[in-house]
């Protein structure tokens, strides 16, 4: 697999034409639900926040001007997700980014991840921030990489949306 940097999210997606971005359709919306579970139930407890989008992905993420996509693997189906969820004009969250258990290592996520930010830029973001654990080290890692930044003020703005939440990042193309 030949990979390159994007120079402008900071990533390095995978050239993999076994990888492909699939958008969000209604039939896949057990898919969001049940790849999204998996990681969180692992680690955490699906909270009432999970569920309420977990189960009105439609309602939750895409009416209101979000987006979500999935990446699938040649022979494995879908194997990730993720989404962007408005929360003000010009700004969005990235939220439930997970990959099956299956599927890690495989450049799944960082594929993922190049994606939404470059989503993130064509619905308009302004600002574009997430929330998440210390104990999810893997998955920081990765958001640093691709430009995100450790910020106190979207923890102090948002951090409480989740019990489990004790990191909060906002993308800075210019530190990647």
């Amino acid at each position: 697999m030949a990979a390159r940097r994007d120079a402008d999210t900071g990533v390095r997606p995978l050239v993999d034409t076994r990888l492909r971005i699939v958008p969000f359709r209604d039939e896949l919306a057990g898919a969001f639900h049940d790849i999204n579970a998996e990681w969180i139930q692992t680690m955490f407890v699906l909270e009432p926040t999970d569920r309420e989008v977990l189960e009105n992905p439609r309602a939750r993420i895409i009416d209101p001007g979000g987006d979500i996509l999935f990446i699938e693997a040649e022979g494995l189906g879908l194997v990730g997700t993720c989404a962007l969820q408005k929360t003000d004009p010009g700004q969005f969250e990235l939220t439930k980014m997970g990959v099956l258990e299956t599927a890690r290592g495989s450049g799944a996520g960082r594929f993922l991840l190049a994606a939404m930010i470059d989503r993130a830029r064509a619905l308009g973001a302004q600002r574009l921030y997430l929330l998440t654990s210390s104990k999810c080290a893997s998955a920081i890692h990765l958001y640093e990489t691709a430009g995100f930044v450790h910020d106190a003020g979207i923890m102090a703005e948002f951090g409480a949306r989740y019990a489990r939440c004790d990191v909060a990042m906002l993308y800075s193309p210019a530190g990647a």
